[in-house]
């Protein structure tokens, strides 16, 4: 059922402290929570609520949540904690008493990105973009130029190697086998974990001949319970775990040069990126693109591209979710010279890579040195956001992640604005109270 609205004429309870008297006005988060538009936000996800049953959580309360979460770096349960000790939090969620309760249990943020899907989180990056404009954290003008770049999503996985990956097959099948009532010739299951730290103890003494043989082993054991419990499951059992059967029998047949190979039992989306990097030459997880303001560095495009593609193949794609977000399509947009070969037409966006000689005067040479800020906002969104470890699972929710680690991006760099006015008008008040005490009937004779 929809969210009720609540009435403005809402009742102060016994030993309510309404916020508006307890919290800074000029506070950043106070100042974004008008600049955000709320309403808005609840009319887009009006209608994906149905129309009897029970009062939903309200829409500002869940997607305040989620975009704090993303903003400050925290885990579903770390935000719903954090919210009954911060009164400034409860504000920018629409609260107008403060409260000693969670608003929501932890596992209800993850069933609402489920029900609002990507198109929501878009819709959410969008909002954050409306904030920027209305803060003047970013000017309109500079919609036009803007950064293309891509970055690896890297998925919270164990590092594969194909030992443990044979293991947590292996233990995989024996549960199947556990709650579909077959009885199994052999589990392996205490050889298999025996063979496992064997096969880590080689590999640190570099013994890799040994190391391969219980590699082999751990193969061995693997297929054995995989051909033993297809020749016994049920065809409704069968049905009911064909995803874990099919991702074995994949990993027991696949080599060095097989295409889409398997990295993760429990996530099978992930993908084995080269970045080319000199510490870390491969990265399991999703590639991501993403485009910034060229001055501002303020994120106005950002989503998932699921099957390793080429860097240029994806251009237009990016291109055009800016435009959607922003309304307008770039004049410009900078690039590196991994999107050589791109295919954007000239008449509807020109793209310069980085290292152009031809046609490049003095003012776009100035333009493109400015191309290697995307790597910074990067590496912020990294370290000060949760792009650096995806902990959602599938396809669809590594779009979802994408697009609210760009909304929290956004909201970090408006919180940063709001707080530098503060701090400015702070800085004229002490600097007129030392000029006062410096020469006081100067001051006055000026007064």
């Amino acid at each position: 059922m929809k969210p009720k609205v609540k009435s403005p004429t809402h009742e102060q309870p016994l030993f309510g402290v309404r916020l508006e008297l307890m919290l800074d006005p000029d506070h950043e988060l106070v100042k974004l929570a008008q600049v955000i538009e709320w309403e808005a936000l609840a009319a887009e996800f009006g209608p994906l609520y149905a129309e009897t049953g029970r009062p939903g959580i309200p829409i500002r309360t869940m997607a305040g949540l989620v975009l704090l979460q993303h903003t400050f770096k925290f885990s579903d349960e770390e935000v719903v904690a954090r919210w009954v000790e911060n009164p400034y939090w409860q504000l920018v969620c629409g609260e107008e008493f403060f409260q000693h309760r969670f608003p929501v249990n932890p596992s209800q943020l993850s069933r609402w990105r489920q029900r609002i899907g990507p198109e929501g989180c878009e819709k959410l990056l969008k909002l954050t973009i409306d904030a920027g404009l209305a803060s003047k954290t970013v000017q309109p003008k500079s919609f036009e130029k803007v950064i293309v770049d891509t970055t690896v999503q890297i998925k919270a996985v164990a590092h594969p190697t194909d030992a443990r990956l044979y293991h947590k097959a292996l233990n995989a099948l024996v549960r199947i086998a556990k709650k579909s009532g077959v009885e199994l010739r052999q589990s392996y299951t205490r050889l298999s974990k025996i063979s496992l730290v064997k096969y880590g103890q080689y590999r640190k003494a570099k013994q890799f001949k040994r190391a391969r043989k219980e590699q082999r082993k751990l193969k061995t054991f693997t297929g054995r319970v995989h051909r033993d419990l297809e020749r016994n499951l049920s065809e409704t059992a069968w049905e009911a775990n064909k995803g874990t059967m099919i991702l074995t029998e994949l990993l027991l047949t696949q080599m060095k040069t097989t295409k889409g190979k398997v990295y993760s039992i429990h996530a099978p989306e992930v993908e084995c990126i080269a970045k080319g990097k000199a510490h870390k030459p491969y990265e399991f997880g999703v590639k991501v693109s993403l485009a910034t303001t060229l001055k501002e560095g303020f994120v106005v495009g950002m989503q998932s591209c699921p099957g390793n593609p080429y860097d240029g193949h994806t251009l237009a794609d990016q291109l055009d979710q800016v435009a959607r977000l922003t309304g307008q399509m770039p004049k410009r947009a900078h690039v590196d010279k991994g999107y050589k070969a791109h295919g954007v037409p000239p008449e509807t966006c020109q793209v310069l890579i980085s290292g152009s000689r031809r046609g490049i005067d003095k003012p776009l040479a100035r333009e493109m040195k400015r191309r290697a800020a995307v790597e910074p906002e990067i590496g912020h969104q990294k370290s000060d956001g949760k792009l650096d470890r995806n902990h959602l699972k599938g396809s669809q929710d590594d779009a979802m992640s994408a697009f609210l680690c760009g909304a929290g991006h956004n909201l970090r760099k408006i919180l940063a604005k709001l707080r530098q006015g503060l701090y400015a008008w702070a800085a004229a008040w002490v600097g007129a109270i030392w000029q006062m005490a410096a020469n006081p009937l100067g001051c006055l004779l000026a007064a």
